[in-house]
């Protein structure tokens, strides 16, 4: 292609002028290159449903833990429940762990 059959090109003159040359360097300026572009918002917002699940996350378990925490405020409850978690025995008391060799892999 010569100057003058590019210079008739419609495209060309859209793309030459001014203010549309200075509005596509001031776009790819504040996509990439910007300290608050579009790059960095997208990271931000990873971040932030991330966080956002790790709160959904520790809301259910502090659920859990506070639904523990009322069944053992028996006396009977918190006994069972040494014994079954920590391996916790009487005075005088045999225990036996049974592990099955399923359980094992």
């Amino acid at each position: 292609m010569k100057w003058k059959s590019l210079k008739q090109k419609t495209w060309f003159k859209i793309l030459t002028n001014r203010y549309i040359f200075v509005l596509l360097i001031f776009l790819v300026w504040m996509l990439f290159f910007d300290t608050n572009s579009w790059l960095t918002h997208q990271k931000l917002d990873e971040e932030i449903s991330e966080i956002e699940s790790n709160i959904n996350y520790y809301k259910s378990e502090i659920k859990k833990d506070k639904k523990t925490l009322k069944t053992l405020r028996d006396s009977v409850e918190i006994e069972k429940f040494a014994r079954e978690t920590y391996f916790m025995k009487r005075e005088n008391e045999d225990v036996f762990i049974i592990k099955y060799e399923d359980s094992l892999k």
